[in-house]
């Protein structure tokens, strides 16, 4: 008998014993194409040796020393090499244990800056639907999933929460992708004005939403609206790149390529590729300098920020992403990968929709095409395509609730980088074969 919590207790998950590659193995010998990365997490692959023999470097000078009486040299160095690579103004960076740190840390962090300047009206946060930043209080408010959300309800911070940009429901007929960018951003100012612009501290959004609505991208020119909004009312711009960065969609900072500059980026997962739970909140030298200027002290922590394991594990993964070339390798897999979704799926009467960028892509199912209209949740095809891929030694990321929480099912994959042409081919195989499967059921 286990004693273990499981994720759901009518479940007994198999115990992984090993990994290869794009694959991981059970206690039975069989393996799985991990086509998920579990979650967006495994950008790497399973057993790389460069990352493996920095942990267990690390770990024969130092194991851990707590940052309130030090730092160290892998924290240093992967703050440096972080900094070098980001965004124009990012300065600084705060090394956490996770995502859901991570953009717990950036929500107070934005409290705190106001408070330092004079400001402390600005306590309110505005977010979207359908995104997903975390699970811990803080985090779960921000996130706009109403699901997830909605059995801690009395617990949640009270957030704004605008609609997302999201083209494939929400964009009007006719309506060019343009326009439709800057009506979806424009929804920010109506909520401004609507609480008091005075009132608010940030802006929270994920560049490209992973979990909750599949790899969903922004409209061009979305964000370059969005930061104009920000900057006209003055409050912070935070992008949660928890999932889509680190190289995922085949730029290391996903808002590379919408050509914005966050005053807060949060990036995690990606950033060990599983090697060692860590995650950063970057922020800007203007939001250090107000802390740094006037009380000196982030009133913020945790016992395992700054790990130096964790970190050592970290600039092995970054330095090998950098140096291997696999931002460009994904950004090229990725368009292989889109291929071969398109060739299979591209007129499936299921399939309303296949979007992403780099590696990091998504399909949604739909009952109707042409109406668009999801599946009866009843059905639970999200949860059917993942026992079925699981059953078939595939490994993705269904979910229900794409739409608002309740209606729709997608699809979200996300392989590691070094996944292979012949691994597509098989990826699109048995997720073909999933669907069928779970449509038949």
């Amino acid at each position: 008998m286990s004693h273990i919590f499981p994720r759901h207790t009518a479940k007994q998950p198999p115990v992984a014993v090993g990994g290869e590659g794009c694959y991981l193995i059970d206690a039975s010998g069989k393996r799985y194409l991990d086509a998920s990365g579990g979650a967006a997490v495994s950008c790497l692959g399973h057993g790389d040796r460069t990352v493996i023999d920095a942990v267990k470097g690390q770990l024969d000078r130092l194991a851990f020393a707590h940052t309130g009486f030090f730092t160290s040299e892998p924290a240093e160095a992967l703050a440096d090499l972080l900094v070098e690579n980001a965004p124009e103004g990012i300065d600084r960076v705060y090394l956490v244990s996770g995502g859901s740190e991570a953009t717990e840390s950036a929500i107070k962090l934005a409290r705190q800056y106001f408070v330092e300047k004079g400001e402390p009206q600005r306590g309110r946060l505005i977010a979207r639907k359908q995104s997903y930043h975390g699970n811990t209080i803080g985090a779960l408010s921000a996130g706009g999933n109403e699901w997830r959300r909605k059995q801690f309800g009395p617990l949640l911070l009270d957030v704004s929460h605008i609609d997302p940009c999201y083209e494939y429901r929400l964009r009007a007929e006719g309506e060019e992708a343009e326009a439709y960018g800057r009506r979806a951003a424009d929804a920010l100012e109506e909520e401004l004005l609507r609480v008091g612009p005075e009132t608010v501290m940030a802006f929270m959004a994920e560049p490209v939403v992973g979990a909750t609505a599949g790899a969903v991208p922004p409209a061009p020119g979305y964000f370059r609206r969005i930061r104009e909004i920000c900057d006209r009312y003055g409050i912070l711009l935070i992008l949660d790149e928890v999932m889509c960065g680190m190289g995922r969609t085949g730029t290391l900072f996903a808002c590379e390529q919408d050509g914005v500059r966050p005053d807060i980026l949060c990036v995690a997962k990606g950033l060990g590729a599983g090697y060692q739970p860590i995650g950063a909140m970057l922020c800007s030298g203007a939001i250090y300098d107000a802390i740094a200027n006037g009380s000196g002290f982030f009133q913020h922590g945790h016992t395992y920020i700054g790990h130096p394991t964790a970190a050592a594990a970290g600039h092995a993964v970054v330095s090998s992403i950098l140096e291997r070339g696999l931002v460009e390798r994904c950004a090229r897999q990725g368009e292989a990968l889109r291929a071969a979704l398109d060739a299979r799926f591209g007129q499936h009467a299921n399939v309303g929709d296949i979007r992403g960028r780099g590696l990091f892509l998504g399909l949604e199912l739909v009952s109707d095409r042409a109406t668009k209209a999801p599946f009866d949740p009843s059905h639970g095809i999200a949860g059917r395509i993942k026992a079925a891929a699981f059953e078939a030694g595939l490994i993705c990321y269904p979910m229900s609730g794409t739409i608002d929480g309740r209606l729709g099912d997608h699809v979200l994959l996300a392989p590691p980088f070094i996944i292979e042409d012949a691994q597509i081919e098989e990826l699109a195989e048995k997720l073909d074969g999933a669907i069928a499967t779970a449509l038949a059921a």
